[in-house]
């Protein structure tokens, strides 16, 4: 379908305007998916209208594009992102949406996006007549947590201790920007989320911390996950591809799957906004890669990052 765009003011009394793509990343049917706005031309913009811009959609995120460090290699760009209410170093979810934009003007095939976190090479493929974005993450890490932190995470949260899975303990991971992970050992605790949004925000502050990744395993390698983000206004994102990323070191790094693997984590259904993420792992490669598909928004269905 013709992908929708809306020119947007950046500032009141300024003629200068930003043609605005909207797109779902990582859908799991017509209705699912992360939202994002994407800009490809966000050269004449500053950091107030990009944040501007963002506050204006409303999506957990959304992409600014301009030209890379090499202006003759036409697939090689900067890629920052925004959240309403600032800048985040990096945003799989839009990536992903800025990658299927640009492979529907570009052609399928291999793109660079220099990001705050890191150069992040992407691929992008067409699969069923339907076209799909595989990120690389930059070098991940895992690092134990404070059993503090992880009761305050828990008291803002409203879980108890029993209700987490000591198969799968609590730890920071990063592939780009910072997680916390917190595993439930059961779908129905992971189901019911009604959490203190002051006091989680106050401590993913203090740890640097995007989200918070509280996850349920259904199988070896089948996860559903959700993300309370309120460093970035947002009460939940329904599909979070820099966490899944994040969630692909630290399965790595506790050995619960071998070392090349492909994960798939389910996202959104609690928001009823399904969504679907497909994590590679490779022997040899400590870098993890996220697939999944992208498509336009019409305007009379946007997508918000909460609900």
């Amino acid at each position: 379908m013709a992908n929708p765009t809306e020119s947007t003011p950046t500032e009141p009394g300024r003629p200068l305007t930003a043609e605005v793509l909207h797109y779902t990343a990582f859908p799991a049917g017509p209705t699912g998916g992360n939202g994002a706005g994407v800009v490809l031309d966000a050269s004449r913009l500053d950091d107030a209208e990009m944040v501007a811009i963002a506050a204006g959609l409303g999506y957990s995120e959304s992409a600014f594009v301009t030209a890379g460090p090499d202006p003759d290699d036409g697939r090689s760009f900067t890629l920052r992102f925004f959240s309403p209410q600032a800048e985040v170093g990096f945003c799989g979810h839009a990536t992903v949406a800025t990658a299927v934009a640009l492979g529907e003007r570009l052609g399928e095939g291999e793109f660079g996006f220099h990001t705050a976190a890191g150069h992040v090479p992407v691929t992008v493929h067409e699969d069923n007549g339907t076209l799909k974005a595989t990120l690389t993450s930059v070098e991940p890490y895992v690092h134990d947590v404070a059993p503090a932190d992880v009761a305050e995470a828990l008291a803002a949260l409203g879980w108890r201790p029993g209700e987490l899975d000591a198969a799968l303990p609590a730890r920071i991971a990063f592939a780009g920007v910072r997680h916390l992970v917190l595993a439930a050992a059961t779908r129905e605790r992971l189901a019911d989320l009604d959490y203190d949004f002051d006091r989680l925000l106050k401590l993913m502050r203090r740890l640097d911390l995007t989200t918070v990744q509280l996850v349920w395993r259904e199988a070896p390698s089948v996860f559903h996950v959700r993300d309370p983000f309120p460093v970035g206004g947002v009460v939940e994102d329904p599909a979070t591809g820099a966490a899944a990323a994040a969630f692909g070191a630290y399965a790595r790094d506790l050995a619960l799957v071998p070392a090349n693997a492909r994960l798939t984590l389910h996202q959104g259904h609690d928001m009823g906004r399904p969504s679907v993420l497909e994590v590679g792992l490779h022997a040899g490669d400590a870098r993890i890669r996220v697939t999944g598909a992208a498509s336009g928004i019409r305007q009379d269905r946007q997508l918000r990052g909460a609900e």
